[in-house]
């Protein structure tokens, strides 16, 4: 039997409000890039100031390759329920820059230091940021083995969020 256009349910869309909370309330990301043959895909813990998305990235790997070619990018955020009662995921296309203020940086590295502390994450978190899980967290501060990256240039048009029809906010914060 042919399932017609018209049956096909769609997803409820996000109001901005919704995807903002969303981008907030998380830390966890991934990271879309123009690969070669294939799209690569890469998860990042990311801060939010409100404004910006900012990335710590390793100075290693194919990602970093990656966005020197071409660093527009997709970062999509996603929120679920263990048995996915409720979820919701936002997709922001933008483009990629590399921070060269040294006070900026250190601001974002220091709001890092606090997202770890305050998130109690494991010392393992380290070594997606080019440490070792022996280092301090405070070890961040001093840069050196990953790059601050930017998100920038996401028009609120080209934003797409969808969610669950259980979706009642961010109240379930099971993930």
């Amino acid at each position: 039997m042919a399932i017609n256009n018209r049956d096909v349910f769609k997803m409820p869309r996000m109001a901005k409000a919704e995807y903002d909370r969303l981008v907030e309330d998380q830390y966890i990301c991934r990271i879309a890039f123009k690969g070669g043959l294939y799209p690569h895909i890469a998860p990042f813990l990311y801060v939010f100031d409100g404004r910006y998305m900012y990335f710590l990235s390793s100075n290693y790997g194919r990602k970093v390759q990656y966005f020197r070619d071409n660093p527009l990018v997709t970062v999509e955020i996603e929120h679920y329920s263990p048995d996915l009662t409720h979820f919701s995921f936002v997709s922001l296309p933008g483009r990629l820059v590399e921070l060269e203020d040294d006070e900026k940086k250190r601001a974002v590295r220091e709001r890092f230091v606090g997202l770890i502390k305050s998130r109690s994450l494991s010392p393992n978190v380290m070594s997606a940021l080019g440490h070792s899980p022996e280092e301090p967290v405070d070890a961040l501060l001093q840069g050196g083995k990953n790059t601050v990256w930017k998100l920038t240039e996401v028009r609120v048009e080209e934003i797409m969020g969808l969610r669950g029809d259980g979706w009642r906010g961010q109240e379930d914060k099971t993930n």
